[in-house]
């Protein structure tokens, strides 16, 4: 377990060396609207998949920009964000990360989520803690939505009658503040940190949340769908709080 947590650090670093360089001349093109996709991505997922892969060759891979590879035997895949924050990244707005989790027979059991502007390093072992920079990390023990920060991850080219909407304003006057940020393996991260009590979303996919799910778990928080039922990687129905009752006041507000 100890490999695979520095290899999923190495890597993350490598990537974020790579946003950081890329940040200032990189080209842009549409995947779809509002949906960014840059050379940068593609550079980072390339370095992470190259590293892992060259210590790991049987495993799978998983990754937003095409990379998946499934067919193999071994129990261990990768699943990897190369950037999360794109739109983030592209205006210079500082709140993206690179994401990469390690799943074995549908458990996560290494995240690791890299912040390179802030050179905050999130990393999370199942059964053995989440850390910050080598610091044990533990959710806020706040327990009342008015006196929380939460998050709330809205879907690409929302409109104005997506029940994502409609569920971020029911939040909005009983929080003591919703955001969205752009970037929901930092939301994780940072509900981890304890800076964040809950985020919600319903529109993401597994390079999202596989590093981030586990740093929440580990930090004592709790994951579920928006329901309270259990929580799937392959669906994209999640919520994750610091684990006291400000779980069941989002449940109530969020159905």
């Amino acid at each position: 377990m100890l490999d695979f947590v520095q290899t999923a650090e190495e890597a993350a670093r490598r990537a974020g060396q790579i946003l950081r360089a890329w940040s200032s001349k990189f080209t842009v093109r549409e995947k779809s609207r509002s949906n960014l996709v840059t050379e940068a991505d593609e550079a980072s997922q390339a370095a992470i998949f190259e590293f892992i892969h060259g210590r790991y060759p049987s495993h799978g891979f998983c990754g937003e920009e095409g990379l998946s590879i499934n067919e193999t035997d071994s129990p261990y895949r990768w699943v990897i964000d190369p950037l999360d924050g794109t739109t983030n990244y592209v205006h210079a707005f500082p709140y993206y990360c690179v994401s990469i989790g390690l799943e074995c027979r549908g458990e996560m059991i290494v995240g690791a989520v890299f912040d390179p502007v802030h050179d905050e390093m999130f990393l999370a072992v199942r059964g053995q803690g989440a850390s910050l920079n080598r610091r044990p990390l533990k959710c806020s023990g706040i327990n009342e939505l008015s006196q929380s920060l939460v998050i709330a991850s809205l879907p690409v080219a929302t409109s104005a009658h997506e029940k994502a909407v409609s569920r971020f304003l029911t939040v909005l006057p009983v929080a003591q503040s919703v955001q969205r940020t752009g970037s929901a393996a930092l939301n994780l991260a940072n509900v981890a940190a304890g800076r964040v009590e809950g985020f919600w979303s319903t529109s993401l996919k597994p390079w999202d949340m596989a590093a981030g799910i586990l740093l929440v778990e580990e930090a004592g928080g709790r994951i579920s769908k928006i329901d309270g039922s259990h929580f799937r990687l392959e669906e994209p129905d999640l919520l994750a709080t610091n684990g006291s009752d400000i779980h069941e006041q989002l449940l109530t507000l969020l159905v």
